[in-house]
Order: C-alpha cells, then sequence, then structure tokens
C-alpha cells in the first residue's frame, strides 16, 4: 500500500552486525529507504546487536559503509541519533524490562521453569505419539502467583512466556504484498520473551523497539511471516497499535534455490570491489521483486524514491542474474559525465598502471585465455589494488591524479565499450607498457604470422608514418597517411591495420588504435613495432 504523503510514514531497516551486507539485506533496505523518500517519512536505522558472540563493531561499520556506498541515508541511527534512540540494541535492555514488568502487571506474561531435558522429552513424546511437536505445552501457565514468585526468589532458572488469551480468534492482519492473512491463535503456544539469562528475543526486542520508534510499516524479508502472529499477539498484550507488514518475496539464484555462496559473491562489498556502480546495484537491486511500469529497466534514484510503492511488489520469489546486472552497470557507466567516470575509474586506472609496469622488458608472447576464463578473471578481480605493494600502489594512484588531463583521453575510448570498472585494467594496461609489448598467442597465430597476410609488411608501411615527424601526431592524420599507403601497395585496412593493433596494444581486440597510440609518446610506439618485428619475423 502507498501512504498518503500528508501521513507520518516511519519505516526502519535492522540488520544484526554478524557478517557482510548481503544483497537480500541491501534490498530490503532499499525498498524501506524508497518508500520513506517516496511518502515523505523517516528512515530508521537500527542495529540489532543483541548476539553477543557474533555481533562486532567491525561488522556494524561494514553494514554502515556498505549503506554508505550504495547511497541509502536514514533520518536516524547511528552517527546521526535522533528522538527515539538509543540506535542499538544492546543500549535498549532498559526498554525491554519496562515491557515485561508491564506485562507481568496484566498478567500477559508469566515465569516458566521447565527445564531444557523437560522440554526435549516433551518434543519427543509429541514427535512419537503424535507425529509432530505443537510447541510448549502450557505446564507452567497455572503456578500460583505466590509459588512462582517464591522459585524465583530462591534463584530457580526460568524464562518469561507469553500468556496467548484463550479463546484468541484468528489472528489477522492484510500484508501490503500477499493481501489478507489469517493464522489459528489456538496453534501458537506461549512463546519465550524474555530469556532465562534476563536477555530478550528476538521477537520481544522487535516488538518494543518498532513501537517505541513509532514504526508505521515493517518491510522485510517473506522469511520473518511467521514472526508476524506471534508479534502482533505481543503488540495486543502490550496495547500496541499493530504497524503494516509488507513481506518481500526471496532472492533466488539462477538455479532456483536460495541465493547463497555457491551462486558467486552474495554481499555489496564485493561488488563495490569487483567495480560495480551503486547506482547500479541499487537500480537492480530495485527491480529484484518491484516494479516501476513492468517495462522500464533503467531507474534512476530519484525515480525511485518518487515512485515506489509498495503495491508494485511482487508476490513471485525473485532471481538474481549477475548477467542482467552487469548489462544494466554498463548503461550507467555510458550515462556518466567525463568527471563522473575519472572519479569511478581512478583506482581501476591506477591498477591498470600497476600491472602495465610489470610487463617483461621486450616482447613476450603470453597463452590466451578463453572467453569464459576472461569472464571469470574479470568476475573475480576483487580491488586488485590490495596486493599492490603500498608504495608502488600511492604512486599510480598519484599519476592519475597529477595526469587527469591525459586519463581524460581514454574516457571515449572506452565508454561504449564498458559494463564495469574491473574490465579495465586488462582492456588498458597496454597504455602503460612503456617500449614493451605482452603479446597474445592467438593473436599472433591468426594475425602475424598469418599465411599471406602480408603482417610484416603492414608494419614496416605503418611504421614508416609513425617516425615521419612531418605527420601531426593525430588520430585521424595519421590513420588517413597509413591508409592511403596501404592502398597504395593493395593492402586492405583490416590486413593494414591488425598486425599494428597487436603490435601496439598487444591483442587484435583493444580500443580504438589510432587514440590509443597518439596517447603513448612516438618512441614506445616505433619500439613496440621494431620488437615486434625483430621477435616475430
Amino acid at each position: 500500500m502507498a501512504a498518503n504523503r500528508e501521513d507520518e510514514v516511519r519505516v526502519r531497516f535492522a540488520p544484526s552486525p554478524t557478517g557482510m551486507l548481503h544483497l537480500g539485506g541491501a534490498r530490503t533496505a532499499i525498498y524501506n529507504w524508497a518508500f520513506a523518500r517516496a511518502c515523505g517519512g523517516d528512515f530508521i536505522l537500527r542495529i540489532e546487536d543483541t548476539d553477543p558472540e557474533r555481533s562486532t563493531e567491525e561488522n556494524t561499520q561494514i553494514i554502515l559503509r556498505a549503506l554508505r556506498w550504495l547511497g541509502l541515508d536514514w533520518d536516524e541511527g547511528p552517527e546521526i541519533g535522533g528522538a527515539v534512540g538509543p540506535y542499538f540494541q544492546t543500549e535498549r535492555m532498559g526498554t525491554y524490562e519496562a515491557a515485561l514488568e508491564e506485562l507481568k502487571a496484566k498478567g500477559a506474561a508469566y515465569p516458566c521453569f521447565c527445564t531444557k531435558e523437560r522440554l526435549d522429552a516433551c518434543r519427543q513424546e509429541a514427535e512419537r505419539e503424535h507425529g509432530g511437536y505443537a510447541g510448549y505445552d502450557g505446564h507452567c501457565r497455572s503456578i500460583p502467583a505466590e509459588e512462582a514468585a517464591s522459585r524465583i526468589a530462591a534463584g530457580e532458572p526460568h524464562v518469561w512466556r507469553l500468556r496467548v488469551p484463550e479463546g484468541h480468534g484468528p489472528i489477522q492482519f492484510d500484508d501490503a504484498v500477499y493481501g489478507p492473512m489469517a493464522f489459528p491463535a489456538d496453534v501458537m503456544d506461549d512463546l519465550i520473551l524474555v530469556r532465562s539469562d534476563g536477555s530478550p528475543t528476538y521477537n520481544f526486542a522487535v516488538v518494543c523497539d518498532d513501537a517505541n520508534m513509532g514504526i508505521t510499516h515493517v518491510i522485510r524479508g517473506d522469511d520473518h511471516l511467521s514472526n508476524t502472529p506471534r508479534q502482533i499477539l505481543i503488540y495486543e498484550a502490550l496495547g500496541f497499535d499493530v504497524p503494516t507488514f509488507a513481506h518481500l518475496p526471496m532472492i533466488l539464484g539462477p538455479d532456483g534455490k536460495k541465493l547463497s555462496k555457491r551462486h558467486g559473491a552474495t554481499n555489496v562489498e564485493d561488488y563495490r570491489d569487483r567495480g560495480f556502480l551503486p547506482d547500479a546495484m541499487v537500480n537492480y537491486l530495485a527491480l529484484l521483486g518491484w516494479s516501476l511500469d513492468g517495462e522500464t529497466t533503467v531507474i534512476s534514484k530519484e525515480t525511485l524514491c518518487h515512485d515506489f510503492s509498495l503495491e508494485r511488489i511482487s508476490k513471485k520469489d525473485a532471481v538474481f542474474d549477475e548477467e542482467k546486472l552487469t548489462w544494466l552497470d554498463g548503461v550507467h557507466i555510458r550515462e556518466m559525465d567525463e568527471g563522473a567516470w575519472l572519479d569511478a575509474a581512478a583506482p581501476w586506472l591506477a591498477y591498470a598502471r600497476c600491472l602495465g609496469e610489470r610487463v617483461a622488458p621486450g616482447v613476450s608472447v603470453h597463452p590466451s585465455p578463453t572467453k569464459e576464463e576472461q569472464k571469470e578473471r574479470i568476475r573475480q578481480l576483487l580491488a586488485p589494488w590490495r596486493e599492490v605493494p603500498e608504495e608502488a600502489w600511492q604512486r599510480a594512484l598519484a599519476s592519475v591524479a597529477d595526469e587527469r588531463s591525459w586519463h581524460a583521453q581514454v574516457y571515449p575510448l572506452i565508454i561504449e565499450r564498458q559494463t564495469t570498472f574491473n574490465e579495465l585494467p586488462d582492456k588498458l594496461s597496454y597504455l602503460f607498457w612503456g617500449k614493451n609489448v605482452a603479446l597474445d598467442e592467438k593473436s599472433v597465430a591468426k594475425v602475424l604470422k598469418k599465411e599471406d597476410g602480408r603482417a610484416e609488411e603492414a608494419l614496416r608501411i605503418c611504421r614508416g608514418v609513425l617516425a615521419d615527424e612531418s605527420i601531426p601526431w593525430d588520430a585521424d592524420g595519421l590513420q588517413e597517411e597509413c591508409r592511403a599507403r596501404g592502398e597504395a601497395a593493395e593492402l586492405k585496412p583490416k590486413l593494414l591495420f591488425q598486425p599494428l593493433r597487436v603490435a601496439v596494444c598487444g591483442n587484435q581486440v583493444s580500443p580504438p588504435l589510432f587514440e590509443s597510440i597518439v596517447l603513448l609518446p612516438r618512441e614506445d610506439v616505433l619500439a613496440r613495432i621494431d620488437g615486434v618485428l625483430e621477435t616475430i619475423f
């Protein structure tokens, strides 16, 4: 459902800092953020850090960093504050204690002294006699208050359970995605609110937090759907208004199974480190379960923030397709102007320089990877500069910054051919070889050593033009003069230019040839051609 813009909409994203921000969590954050922006409401970030063994400050920072990279700003939460903080569950323990005291006073909560051994025995008996466990049997429900108090005072371990009202009708709510939902209350056991160590359970804490923070819409994955009737019982027991729930379909891998590491990268920072744009990630993740109009694929954040609504969320599970994400990333890259591209490309250009400087002196020939091997290398190229010695890396970064105008000339050569930034090092390292050449083995065989290909003749013709200092070092002029001399020698353009491309760029596939050549010093270009002539012919 879409909220009226006059209504106060408050939504939250509440991750547990037990690891990276995964794609499913990122999509949930995007939907909450976009809904708040579309409705003129508030987007709250709350950290659910009550797992003492797995929740860490480092993981919290990873989540905050990933959200910032995606461009999801929060109105209240860590590092910002707000009127209903704190925004870490471990700092909100007093609110859970107060809520429990209120439930005790109402008789809606009671202590349960059942041991683990008794509960396990009940479960085993139920499975043996009835074919399944229906939940807690209410054994401690009827313990007199005086006896319970005496046992607690004596230090007997206990938990606190919610007393589900007898005769409660079906637990009903209208899910904004799935529509009217109903769960029979008589199959709901008395769930634990507070554990024996005094810590609140997830269902209890989340209800207290959402109610105290004024959350109006709970937008979350449908793996929480089974929690919803239990949470509604807690809302009712505490006298809180029940928010609108919107449960999101799952994200599956291409094989139809729940997205996991076996499908490749599943966390946001891996995609950042592989050179994907944050706007493309937000665009693609938004489309995994939501659509603008059923047709539009390329969506800006501005459009998302203006037009997002809960009505257009699909009930069907979404399939994560990295090829489509890659295509969409290329679309967003092609929309970047020169300045934005240079800012985003800087680390990848620096790494291209590092790769280029590693090329062996002279002319070397290297095995040609298959297309699948190339794709796999690019897919696994994850922030590769981490492997570069710090001094060399800082020098390369400084070169990109100091020679920004030169690197700007790379922009028109690559922008129409690029899908992700991690493609740049392999595609552009030839610009940084100096006088050296790393030849692709297949290109040597198909172009330089092609029978009757006249490759040596073509190289000598082109070298004559490139060595002639009376001809301006200009792409169009050099190309036309080479073409003219090739025609005089009855060499077709392909037979003329392909050998030159391989000799200068190392491969028969590269960005525009002469535009690349004029970015290089004349002496480096001639040295590469001479090296190939001496080595191959």
